[in-house]
């Protein structure tokens, strides 16, 4: 990389709004001298960062904190009120569903005018077109000669990706509009990014996939309300706001884990199957899920510790109580269940209000929802004080991290040799 390929320097974008707007003539004439009901706000706020040339870089944060806006901007769509932004190389942009597209023209014309637009010539479309149809797949070299107002959704977006990739382009533009596609179109699409880094283009994009931002970018930018929160490597960034949302969302939650009605008896097989009744010496309280720090949360996080709390009442001396859990995918799929006994755990005897804790390191569920069942038995495992099947909502949150495909994250060790 020899310099910056964008720089933006304290760049600030405003915008109006009029509200309570009048709806016709009569209404224009009749509502002079009232208050129009006018106000701005600023989409960005003093935004300043730099793109190294060939690297691919990412704007993330929550829906309408300025990432598009500043996109634009970046594009050239959108003049700055305050700063400005300096490019060096041919850029193409795929902002939106359709950009630069004609409903009534063809797809083959379309081609032609998006393409044109972008700064191609009539030579150079011409020895591309079969390149372009080709990568947007076979459905769309069967329909290229029809108006694309007939076009489905994911049909528009191979389209106008695969003019945008085309176009040779020094610097690439991306919005999310590659999350529409199918899984296939993605991956094609992500492959082709790489070949088009590893050509020496700058790439920036929109994304909410923080994989995407953790495996293929260098930089990135977290925006909050037009403000930068943070600059940095990749996947540092992409760490801290997946921290902030954890912890959002933790307190929109509070500290109370969702609950579900017991539908059916998935419970864990302790023994016979003896119903409590309101005279059990042994009685649950409440279940709680605790952090590193002891702190009740309302969510675990993947490979962060977790304590699961079981918090009892024994109204009389009860002997070596058998405490268990058993976690289940929302499917209703038993994936794990373990007691004190199991673990070679001796309980004693207990008596009066206490807690008994499971303890996680780290901990081993991807992130996603899962269902916790609670039982505590005598020490023979034949008498159930208590047995709740499936009656709370564990949500797991990404740590920032990527986080491996499926259910359970092994924790295996890997061993690189060679001979």
């Amino acid at each position: 990389m020899t310099g910056n390929a964008i720089t933006v320097d304290g760049v600030s974008k405003q915008f109006r709004l009029q509200i309570d707007r009048p709806h016709s003539i009569k209404e224009m004439f009749t509502r002079r001298g009232r208050d129009k009901g006018e106000t701005h706000f600023w989409a960005l706020r003093d935004v300043s960062l730099e793109i190294p040339e060939g690297s691919m870089y990412a704007l993330i944060g929550h829906n309408g904190c300025g990432k598009s806006t500043l996109l634009r901007c970046i594009a050239g769509i959108y003049r700055p009120d305050e700063g400005r932004v300096t490019t060096s190389g041919r850029i193409s942009t795929l902002l939106e569903l359709g950009a630069g597209f004609h409903p009534d023209l063809s797809g083959r014309e379309n081609v032609y005018l998006n393409a044109t637009i972008l700064g191609m010539t009539r030579k150079e479309i011409d020895k591309s077109f079969d390149d372009i149809v080709s990568f947007a797949g076979d459905k769309i070299s069967q329909f290229i000669d029809s108006p694309v107002k007939v076009y489905s959704t994911g049909m528009y977006v191979r389209l106008g990706f695969s003019v945008a990739v085309h176009v040779h382009p020094e610097i690439l533009i991306i919005d999310e509009v590659i999350a529409v596609g199918d899984e296939q179109f993605q991956r094609q699409c992500f492959d082709h990014l790489y070949k088009l880094r590893k050509q020496g283009t700058t790439i920036v994009v929109v994304t909410h996939g923080m994989g995407v931002v953790q495996t293929m970018c260098d930089g990135a930018a977290w925006l909050d309300h037009g403000v930068v929160q943070e600059l940095g490597p990749a996947p540092d960034i992409a760490a801290a706001y997946v921290a902030r949302v954890n912890e959002a969302e933790a307190a929109a939650r509070g500290t109370t884990i969702a609950t579900t009605p017991s539908a059916d008896s998935f419970g864990v097989e302790y023994g016979a199957a003896d119903e409590p009744d309101n005279g059990q010496p042994l009685k649950l309280v409440s279940v709680e899920l605790l952090d590193a720090d002891g702190d009740v949360i309302g969510a675990a996080v993947h490979r962060q510790k977790l304590t699961i709390r079981i918090n009892f009442d024994a109204t009389e001396p009860v002997a070596n109580p058998v405490f268990g859990i058993g976690l289940f995918a929302a499917s209703g799929m038993h994936l794990t269940g373990t007691n004190t006994q199991i673990d070679d755990v001796a309980t004693g005897k207990v008596s009066g209000r206490g807690f008994v804790d499971f303890s996680i390191p780290a901990v081993p569920l991807t992130p996603g929802e899962y269902d916790l069942s609670v039982a505590i038995t005598d020490e023979h495992i034949q008498h159930f004080f208590v047995r709740e099947d499936r009656s709370w909502r564990v949500i797991v949150r990404s740590g920032g991290t990527l986080a491996p495909h499926g259910i359970m994250d092994l924790r295996g060790e890997w061993t690189v040799s060679t001979r």
